[in-house]
């Protein structure tokens, strides 16, 4: 986009009306399919009665406009952009490579200007503060390709150039598309989990869970499943509680003794005592399921927020490759464990009852057992999680297809490694 004016290049008017014709008519068809194909899939999920899909759906085509208004703001503004000149004192600050990686840079350019497989590389990164030689020998170069650099007239640079904002306009399409991506795979992994759960539900409907659940017989809560779980000399100590959360997270995250007392729990609190043989607690989870995914597959503002912090982040000496992929991990442990800690608290509070239970243990969950009494927060947490992942993901895509594997923003194995681990 940028450099329009390069030597060999050729405008509108040098262009044969045919070629224009056929760019605008596969553009137009292929804009045409995908409104098909969404519209396809709302229409099946409507006729499926899948509401919350749905609305998730509709999320997706709101953040897909939004991409459309911010696509048509970067191509409207680049020119305004890329003539807004700053000091070469403040376009040298900041910088996602050392100088040195820099001047590198750009002699590999100017050995190779007119090879086409290194064009559009490093083109993010400012070619200020390089020495006065060096200026000056990058402006003949950018003269004899025909470019017309404004602010190197002034002795300056550009505040973006307009190859840079072209390039950040693919990392936002990126950014988009590896977020949705991300969400979708997590619901198919979560419905897919809950499939397991399938053969727990029908093991409610049969006589001998009737039998061993009879709702009149009397038991220490510590003799029960779930108390033999929970109910222990760790459980009353919160270190210990932690700790012990902590790694069963790892095992089984959702046991079957821990699913039959939810359910039951839920049942009684919310449904008729008959309800425990009929209501499906698996279909309800799986709807809770897709409620949620609403949440997380949207874009909100503050989470567009954190994608400009995260691009601020990945500057030369911060080593931001050693912590912020860490971010994501550190917070769904952190979650993991949380719920592990609340449902052994519940158990807790089944004691703390009496020592004698009634039939099954009923659970009581309660938003004081959240993080400042808000569970949706949890939510939010995992949404900011999504997100972070797809980041990472998306922002070394978007690196690699622009600036080649061995780049400045990720030179070293160790990035290499840990950004696609954690993601």
């Amino acid at each position: 986009m940028a450099g329009g004016g390069a030597k060999g290049e050729r405008s509108l008017e040098e262009t044969p009306t045919w070629a224009v014709a056929v760019v605008c008519f596969v553009l137009v068809v292929v804009s045409i399919l995908i409104e098909y194909v969404i519209h396809l899939l709302a229409k099946l999920l409507t006729k499926r009665n899948k509401r919350a899909l749905y609305e998730a759906l509709e999320k997706i085509k709101s953040e897909l406009m939004l991409l459309g208004f911010i696509s048509l703001l970067l191509t409207v503004g680049q020119g305004p952009i890329s003539n807004i000149c700053i000091s070469k004192a403040v376009g040298a600050t900041w910088h996602p490579c050392n100088k040195e990686e820099e001047r590198e840079s750009y002699k590999k350019e100017n050995n190779s200007s007119n090879s086409d497989d290194n064009k559009g590389h490093r083109r993010l990164l400012s070619i200020s503060d390089l020495g006065s030689s060096s200026s000056t020998s990058i402006r003949r170069a950018l003269a004899a390709a025909g470019y017309y650099d404004k602010c190197a007239e002034k002795d300056k640079v550009a505040l973006v150039s307009a190859d840079g904002i072209h390039q950040l306009h693919i990392f936002i399409f990126v950014l988009a598309v590896f977020h949705v991506l991300y969400c979708i795979t997590t619901l198919a992994f979560g419905r897919a989990k809950m499939s397991k759960w399938k053969k727990w539900e029908m093991e409610t409907r049969t006589v001998d869970y009737q039998f061993s659940h009879d709702p009149e017989r009397f038991r220490l809560a510590r003799d029960t499943s779930f108390g033999r779980r929970h109910l222990s000399f760790w459980s009353r100590s919160s270190v210990l509680l932690w700790i012990v959360c902590f790694f069963r997270q790892f095992l089984r995250s959702v046991p079957k003794v821990d699913y039959l007392t939810l359910r039951h729990g839920f049942i009684t609190a919310h449904l008729a005592p008959q309800s425990q043989t009929k209501f499906n607690f698996q279909k309800y989870i799986k709807r809770s399921l897709e409620e949620d995914f609403k949440v997380v597959v949207g874009i909100s503002p503050t989470i567009w927020l954190f994608a400009v912090v995260f691009l601020l982040f990945n500057t030369h000496g911060w080593y931001s490759y050693l912590w912020l992929p860490f971010l994501p991990l550190f917070i769904i442990l952190l979650v993991g464990t949380k719920l592990q800690v609340i449902i052994t608290k519940m158990g807790l509070r089944i004691q703390d009852r009496g020592e004698v239970v009634k039939g099954n243990p009923v659970v009581q969950p309660g938003d004081d057992l959240f993080w400042f009494n808000r569970p949706r927060l949890i939510l939010y947490l995992i949404h900011f999680v999504l997100f972070q992942n797809a980041f990472q993901l998306a922002f070394f895509a978007w690196t690699w297809y622009e600036f080649g594997i061995k780049s400045c923003f990720h030179d070293k194995m160790e990035d290499f490694i840990i950004r696609i681990s954690m993601g």
